[in-house]
């Protein structure tokens, strides 16, 4: 599944960039990310409580710093995570890109995501919901972060 998120945040792009690659701190703008933490340079483990229609997923995996470009301010991030409970496994590949705009910047993520087990069941219309309204939440928070 593809999703993509764009969005307009009036702060400078270094500053912006540099609230986004502190994945530690940036995981905190994510509504139900119990907990990031560094596993090694660019790896980190973490937990995602996250709730879907009447089903709460509880999801612990890795992230990764794949690719990271400051110059160009482009990252990708791979993250796996699995849902023991439920049963399931998510695989998400993550495109993040910083573009500087008049006085401003925007913020794409984009990311190819695998569903496999009962999580797939929900369907791609309540998942992509979801999504959106996670990256809706978390570049609220990035953005007062970096206006702070």
């Amino acid at each position: 599944m593809k999703l993509a998120h764009t969005a307009t945040i009036a702060a400078p792009a270094d500053r912006i960039w540099a609230a986004v690659m502190d994945i530690p701190a940036a995981a905190r703008c994510v509504p139900g990310v119990a907990a990031v933490t560094p596993v090694g340079p660019d790896r980190f483990k973490g937990q995602l409580l996250v709730q879907i229609g009447p089903v709460r997923l509880v999801l612990d995996g890795d992230i990764a710093v794949a690719t990271r470009d400051d110059l160009a301010k482009r990252a990708t991030l791979r993250a796996d995570a699995k849902d023991s409970r439920l049963g399931g496994t998510v695989r998400a590949s993550i495109d993040v890109s910083l573009t500087e705009r008049a006085g401003a910047c925007e913020l794409r993520i984009e990311s190819d995501v695998h569903i496999a087990g009962r999580i797939g069941e929900f369907g791609q219309p309540v998942i992509q919901r979801k999504s959106d309204q996670l990256l809706a939440q978390f570049t609220q928070c990035i953005a007062r972060s970096a206006a702070a």
